[in-house]
């Protein structure tokens, strides 16, 4: 890739050294996104768990034979706060975009880490509409496509700049059908928004990855561990989020519902 090239030039320091601090920021961009998955599957299983119980004193809302949603479910799935629950998440994204330049790296990760158990909790009720086995089959699926395209965009030559426009508009595109479809309940608009969005969100992820590479290279040269540190803490929510989405479409996609 030229552009990586010129910039590795441009930076002034050692292509060795340069090389060698990509991989260190590119290991903690990787191990923050790992953490906030963790966080974010630790907390959709927790309040899963107790969204649900065997004993129907009480309970109103069967959710599969013998289990029905306690209280705590009740008022998380079936009344208004869902919509709080849902958004929530998309309104701290933005609002973190906004603030990352006042905010320490300290702070940056601490928002992350927070959001990533908040998404947990908007996303525990696929437990209960999905197979266990479907749910753990899709995230092994979502792992293996991850890796293999996050790899390709971190080691191709070729620039994919270009795509990111074009991701950005679809990715508009598929929250507005989605919303639509939210009224519509159409059976076929839901399996092109599940398809679509599998290829999007695989596209985001090598972009993504490329981004993030030629991001370094081009500050390679200041070296603001500052910077360095905001950096791959927005790496790391940006691939986070390429991940999260990718198997929730392929759950969508591949997922048994109960």
């Amino acid at each position: 890739m030229a552009e990586y090239q010129t910039a590795r030039a441009a930076a002034g320091v050692g292509t060795a050294e340069i090389d060698e601090g990509l991989r260190t920021h590119m290991s903690k961009v990787y191990g923050n996104m790992s953490v906030g998955l963790v966080m974010t599957a630790l907390a959709s299983w927790a309040i899963a768990g107790l969204s649900v119980t065997t004993d129907p004193t009480g309970a109103t809302v069967m959710v599969r034979d013998g289990q029905f949603l306690t209280g705590l479910g009740e008022t998380l799935y079936m009344t208004p706060l869902k919509w709080v629950v849902m958004f929530a998440p998309l309104a701290m994204v933005f609002g973190f975009s906004a603030m990352i330049n006042r905010i320490s790296a300290a702070g940056a990760q601490t928002f992350f880490y927070v959001f990533a158990a908040l998404m947990g909790v908007s996303i525990s009720s696929i437990f209960l509409v999905y197979t266990p086995y479907s749910i753990t089959q899709t995230f092994l699926i979502t792992a293996i496509s991850f890796a293999g395209l996050s790899l390709w965009g971190y080691t191709t030559k070729k620039d994919i700049s270009g795509w990111g426009s074009f991701l950005i508009m679809g990715v508009i595109g598929l929250f507005v059908a989605m919303i639509v479809n939210m009224f519509l309940g159409s059976p076929a608009i839901h399996f092109a928004i599940s398809l679509l969005g599998v290829l999007i969100f695989a596209g985001l992820t090598a972009y993504d990855t490329q981004k993030i590479k030629t991001d370094y290279i081009a500050h390679a040269h200041a070296m603001d561990s500052e910077w360095l540190g905001k950096s791959a803490i927005m790496g790391a929510l940006n691939l986070y989020l390429d991940f999260i989405n990718l198997f929730m479409f392929l759950l969508m996609f591949l997922g048994n519902r109960e």
